[in-house]
Order: structure tokens, then sequence, then C-alpha cells
């Protein structure tokens, strides 16, 4: 038998097809043996004979504890076989961005980032591991291969954060996860849920807020949909990975207060809230030590004082000093990462491997820790689809998922302005004229590892043309040749400059006075949508990103004047991923939806909402500031020195985003927690079950749709604490809930709760949560400035909710901000 074997591989090496080796071996002897499912019969009980050795073995005996079988494997395993558990396969492609590494495995699905090593000798499989965040990201089409294997492209995270539905978000992570498993996917790279400091962040779009509770709630939400379906998830990036540039050094020094109350915090509600199967390490450093490297982290904050039972991933060559030091040999201080806890090094290359087996043989690294870190990967493996040698069938219902991702779009889109009732627009007799290059070149997603291939992405011209509305032809034929021809230049340039080279806007077409004048006669309404991306691997610009480009501007102003000058209404759809400067233009126009980057189905969902099928009850999770500088981490962004950033000081210390703006007064574009609707809500009648807070307290409050149409609405409760010992934000939102769809005159009670941890600061000194003693007070509204009604509670003596160890210290000296 061995002889043929040898034969046969002799052979594949001299055939020039893969294909054929692979005939030639599925039909030796050999292979029948293989695909025979072996099992060995003890004591009248059938068990699979996982290694095919004839015998049943101790990990191979179903009526031992998973526990009891996988360390019976450790105890058989060799040095390099550990090494080999703890390190990843590597993955295809990487070369273009490293330099040669070694070899790579190829898993059986192409396209997916990486995966674990197979142990013939254990019946130990390779499990697979893929990207991302708005669905799953696997190669399209494959060798020797006539089949498609599309995946969905679902809303981007700030779309679906913006839904502020929980049960909604659940059912996004079930269409994906089905994705995730009926591709032969074990775990998906997702959800990232990284706060948002600053709105430059180019990886924003894959980020859910700058609010914890958001983030972390909006990410448990969809961990728990996607694991329903037997598959994993890595929440990522932790922590502190707030930005693009220079993303594997930057070294973050941040207080250990802004670090739990924001950048733990959220990881703290999705650990405890869904159990997702990994955690992935970020890049950075925290006060000067990777993040990969960091026992603070991985052991004492998520596993000690979190109860993290899963395996801990490096994000892709975390702990590198760069993709150009790989390329001149540098390497990890993979010891230093196992010591962490971080027990699997992604993707993994043989110099790795090779630096961990000097450590194990020379016990510089010791069996126990390899140990642990290894019984961990191996409980993970036995969790998985593949492991359970699950039938995936390469057909998962995108028809299905297709419908899910177009509902989800609509609700997570946001109404900033809607002047005279510009919308909805529902008449379809009346001509539109359909503005903008974006509206024409839709963008679905992000670039990088964020993005998705996905069959077909239906523009906003396709929506609109498939619900019936009557556009001006003229302006589609002179738009969608135009459109297509910039879309082409922008990906050539993109393919031209590299894997992770970012996505450039699109030019606007230019068009005279005169033109603008005669659509203004014809047509009833301007659509004009102002698109905007960005991706992995670098931030965002102010020029022609963040703010408008000049031509989009006089675009606008032309269109407006056009318009208005013949009674017409003109709204601008914002067809982008996160932040852009709004207040100097919003009073130009009639309306403004915030359609986000929201998926395949991105047209369709523009349409519901502009013809009124759906209500829009979105809200905002980040502020909108009047300009860029109002944020507290303007300053402090990306780092210095300025050219080439090593360093970036979060000096705003617990003030970001709207704890900044609402207690510092800076006035917003639009605040934390505004949207608006076709309807009006109305709140009465708020009512806590106790006057002091007894460990727990519950708020009731009713909301009631006072308008003429159909509605949901978002309630967000507030909390100002006493701030006697430290200083504390105006209010932070520690709770919130959607009213179920609310029919005109129809009434809901909304129930919300608050828990110790809620009412608690991270006090350094004390090394410890604290609610201090005093009067709270609790602002239940439509926005975090919106407040509609206001009760109160007190707390008749100090709480110390949680006391912990000291973490990350200080690795030089700064005072947080204050007000």
């Amino acid at each position: 038998m061995q002889k043929n074997i040898s034969t046969l591989i002799g052979l594949s090496q001299k055939v020039k097809y893969s294909g054929l080796f692979l005939a030639l071996l599925a039909s030796s002897p050999f292979a029948n043996a293989q695909n025979k499912n072996a099992t060995v019969t003890v004591d009248g009980k059938t068990f699979k004979d996982s290694n095919k050795n004839g015998k049943l073995d101790v990990w191979e005996d179903t009526r031992l504890s998973v526990d009891k079988r996988i360390d019976a494997i450790i105890k058989q395993m060799t040095n390099e076989e550990k090494v080999n558990l703890l390190i990843g396969t590597g993955m295809p492609g990487i070369e273009v961005l490293t330099g040669p590494v070694g070899d790579s495995k190829q898993g059986l699905v192409p396209g997916a980032a990486g995966g674990t090593d197979s142990f013939d000798r254990f019946g130990i499989p390779a499990t697979i591991v893929a990207d991302g965040p708005a669905g799953l990201r696997i190669q399209p089409t494959r060798d020797n291969d006539s089949k498609s294997y599309y995946a969905t492209a679902f809303p981007v995270g700030t779309a679906l954060a913006s839904t502020w539905n929980k049960t909604l978000l659940e059912q996004v992570g079930k269409a994906m996860g089905n994705e995730v498993k009926e591709y032969g996917v074990d775990v998906l790279l997702a959800p990232a849920l990284n706060i948002q400091r600053n709105p430059l962040n180019g990886r924003n779009f894959e980020y859910y807020s700058e609010d914890p509770l958001i983030s972390g709630k909006t990410a448990a939400a969809i961990v728990n949909g996607i694991q329903s379906q037997g598959v994993g998830t890595s929440i990522k990036h932790f922590a502190a990975n707030n930005e693009e540039t220079n993303r594997l050094t930057i070294n973050a020094h941040v207080s250990e207060r802004a670090m739990r109350e924001l950048y733990l915090r959220n990881f703290e509600i999705t650990v405890k809230e869904s159990q997702p199967w990994t955690v992935m390490s970020s890049y950075n450093k925290v006060n000067g030590v990777y993040t990969s490297d960091s026992k603070d982290l991985l052991t004492q904050v998520l596993r000690n004082e979190w109860g993290f039972k899963g395996i801990v991933m490096t994000d892709w060559f975390g702990g590198f000093p760069g993709f150009e030091s790989i390329r001149s040999g540098g390497i990890s201080d993979v010891v230093k990462q196992m010591n962490a806890g971080n027990d699997l090094l992604m993707p993994g290359i043989p110099a790795q491997k090779k630096v961990l087996l000097e450590a194990l043989n020379s016990g510089k690294l010791s069996q126990e820790v390899a140990n642990l870190n290894a019984k961990r990967i191996l409980e993970y493996i036995f969790k998985t689809p593949t492991f359970a040698q699950y039938k995936y069938s390469d057909k998962p219902n995108l028809t299905e998922h297709a419908e899910v991702t177009r509902n989800a779009a609509a609700e997570g889109m946001v109404l900033l302005k809607n002047e005279q009732n510009a919308l909805p627009f529902a008449n379809k007799q009346k001509e539109v004229s359909l503005f903008g290059v974006t509206s024409y070149a839709w963008i679905t997603g992000g670039t990088g590892s964020g993005s998705v291939n996905n069959k077909h992405t239906v523009s906003l011209l396709e929506g609109l043309n498939a619900a019936g509305y009557k556009l001006d032809k003229e302006l589609v034929d002179l738009y969608k040749p135009f459109a297509e021809k910039e879309e082409a230049a922008e990906k050539e340039s993109r393919k031209a400059r590299g894997i992770l080279a970012l996505p450039g806007r699109l030019s606007e077409m230019k068009l005279d006075d005169a033109f603008y004048a005669k659509k203004a006669e014809t047509s009833e309404i301007a659509f004009v949508t102002l698109g905007r991306n960005s991706g992995e691997g670098g931030d965002r610009v102010m020029n022609e990103d963040f703010n408008l480009a000049t031509e989009e501007i006089e675009m606008l102003d032309k269109i407006s004047k056009a318009f208005h000058a013949k009674g017409k209404k003109v709204v601008v759809i914002l067809n982008i991923g996160g932040v852009i400067e709004t207040a100097s233009w919003k009073d130009k126009v009639d309306g403004i939806l915030l359609a986000w980057q929201p998926g395949q189905e991105g047209g369709h969902s523009v349409a519901d909402v502009v013809s009124g099928k759906v209500n829009p009850s979105g809200k905002l999770t980040m502020t909108f500031p009047v300009n860029y500088a109002d944020h507290a981490s303007a300053k402090n962004f990306p780092g210095i020195p300025a050219d080439n950033p090593k360093d970036v000081t979060y000096q705003e210390g617990v003030y970001v985003g709207y704890r900044y703006f609402n207690t510092f007064g800076v006035k917003p574009s639009y605040e934390f927690g505004y949207g608006k609707s076709y309807t009006d809500f109305a709140y009465s009648n708020i009512k806590t079950n106790s006057k002091t807070f007894n460990n727990k307290l519950e708020v009731k409050v009713d909301v009631k749709n006072t308008g003429k149409v159909a509605g949901k609405e978002v309630v967000e409760l507030y909390l100002s604490a006493p701030g006697k010992n430290i200083d504390k934000p105006k209010s932070e939102l520690k709770a919130y809930a959607k009213t179920k769809e609310l029919k005109p005159g129809e009434s809901q009670t909304i129930t919300l709760t608050l828990n110790p941890k809620d009412l608690a600061s991270f006090e350094t000194a004390k090394s410890a949560w604290i609610a201090e003693a005093g009067n709270y007070k609790i602002s239940v509204g439509a926005s975090s400035l919106d407040i509609k009604q206001t009760a109160e509670f007190s707390v008749p003596k100090e709480l110390v909710v949680e006391k912990v160890q000291h973490i990350l210290p200080a690795d030089e000296k700064f005072e947080d901000l204050k007000p």
C-alpha cells in the first residue's frame, strides 16, 4: 500500500494539473479504505474510528467527557505536534504583503483566511476561519469548477448598529451563520466592535458606535445569531485598536479608567452576553505592550474577570512590528504571546514554528503553558462542524438572506432632515431627477477584510426603477456610462496600488446651470447621492472625504438653486460608511436620508424608505460634529510624529463622542441618538419601581404614536451620576429599547432596567467599580439631547460593585481631560 501511495505522489509531481492526481488517488485502494467511515464496536456500542487504526482510542470514546478525551490527546502529543496546533496553517496569497514566508496550506474553502492544522493520528481535522463583519468572505469562483460560491453582503456595522434592534440583529446573525456553516467554514472572523474614538478611522464602517453599551449589545446580538447555527465567531480587535495608521506598531497610551469604561466595556458585554468561541487580539500596543503579549488583557481581564472560556487568536501577523519586518526575517515574541494567553498565532508561518519548538524543547516555554493553550484549541476544534463531519451543502438560502439584508438596511437608515415632509415621496407618476455618480455606482460596503464577494449590488437607480418610479431618462442615459467608466477606473487604480489600497472617491459629472434648470422644469423632486468609501489599512482624510469636495458643493448649490426656484424639493441620500461633515450644506436641501453602506440590496432598501413602504426608525450611534476639530480626540489622531506616528495618547480619557460634546457644551450638527420619523411619538408616565436603588431598578415609560402613519421608536435612557469622588460625563447611555411597530394612536409601555454596574464608574485609586452615594437622574428620550421624561433615585451608601486588579500600567505620564 505504502509503495502505491509513493508512486502516486511521485507521479503527481510530474502531472501538470492537480486534478489528475486527485482522480488517480480517488481510484486507488488506499482512498477506498480512507473514504469508508471507519468504526469500532466495543461492548455492543459503535464509535467512529477517526484515525482509522482499527481500535478505540481514549479520545474516540464518546462515553468519556470531552475534557478527558482532550487530555488523552495532549498527553500523547509530541512538542512538534503541539507547536503545529498552536500556530495557524498560513494564508495563501499573503506573500504580496509579507514577501515569501514559507508554506501555506490552502484550506478546503478557497478565499478563507486560514485555519488550524490537522493531526491524522488523532483523527483531528483542519478547521477553517474566514472574514468578515458584513458577511462571509470567500472566493466566488474556484479552479476547475463551474459553480459559483457567492455570499450575501449585509449592511455594514454602522448601519446594523443604527437599527438599535436586538431581535433584528440576531436574525442578521442567523443568516450570516447559515452561510458560514453551509460553505464549510467553522469560524467567522467577526463581529468587529472597536469604539469609534475618532470619525476618521478608516474602519469605522465595520464598527458600531462611539458608545460601549450600543457596541457591546449589538455585537452580542449578532454573535448569538451566528453561533445559534453551530459555528463560531471571533470578536475583534481586542483592544484599543482605534486607527489604521501604522496599526501593526502604534502604541496607544490609555488610562486604566478610559480603558475599562470605554475600550473594554463593549467587549465585556459581548463576552458575558454571547460567549463568543474566540477573541482576536489586536495589532497595536497598549501602554508599550503588544496586546497579543499582554497577560493583563488576555488572562487577567478576559479570563479571570469576565470568565471567557474560548480561544484567543492573534490578528494576522499580530505582534510583528510591521509587514516590512516579516520580509527581513523579523518575528513576533512567540513565547510572550503564549505566556500571555494568546493560544493561536495567525495566520502562522514556519519561522514562528521553528522558534516556538526551540523554546518548548529548551524549557523557555513551559509544557504547562503549551498544554493549556493546546487544550483550549482542541476544545474549540471539538465544537466545530468540521469535527462533527457536517455535510455542508454549498447552497445557503441566498434568496431568503437577501430579504433579511434588505429589511435590516431599511431599518438602519437614519432620517436626518425632512423639511415640509419632503419624504416620503410616493408619487410614481411625476418625474424624478437622479443626480450624483454614486446613485449609479452604489457602494455596498467598505474594502479589506470587511468586504464580501456578493453576486450583485442593487444600485439606487435599480431600486427606484424596480419600485416603479419614473426617472428622467436623459439623466440616466448620461450618468450610467459615466458612472461605469469612473467605477472601472477607480478599480483599476486600486488594483495597481496593491492588496490594501484604499478606495477613492468617484468624480462628479460636470453639468451646466441651464441643464439643471431644464430638469427642475420637468421633474418633481431631485435625489442626490453623495458617496464615500474607506477600508482596512489606512485612515480617512479631511479633504474630499470628511469634508465635501468643491465639485460636490457646486453640484448641490446648482441643483438646490434650480429646483427651489421652481418650488421643487431636493433630497440628499448619503451612501457612506462613517461620519462626514453636514453642517455647512444641510440648510441647502429639504431632506437628508443617511442610507449608510447598506449591503447588496441597498437600492431596494432606500426605495422602501423613500416611498414610505418603510418608516425610517434608525438613530445615530455616533455624533456628527459641526467641524472635525470639535472632537476631543482630533488633536491626538492619528498620533506623533505626524508624518509617521509611533505613539497616540488618548488624552480625552472617557470624554469620547457625546460624552465630550454634551459635557463640554459643544454643539453637534446631529447628536448621538438622533433620528427622525415620518410620524411623531409622545412620551409620558415615567415610573421607577423604587426611589432608592437596591440591587436593580426598573424604569417604565409610555410611548404613543401621535402621528398619521405606523412607526417604531427607539427609547434611550441616559443616567447622570453624582460626581463627588471623580469627574463624570454629564450623562451616559445605560439602557435602550425599540418599540414594536405602533399604529397611529397606539401606545406601548417600555421597561428598562438598571443594574449596579450601570451606576458605577471605575475609580483607579481604589481599583474598583464604584457607584457613589447620592442622587442619580434618569433622562429618557429620543436622543441624547432630546429628553422627554426624567426621574430621580438615590443610592443611600457607596456601592463597591466590583474590585479588580490594576492592569496596563502607564508607560508615559499624562493627565486625562476633565471638565
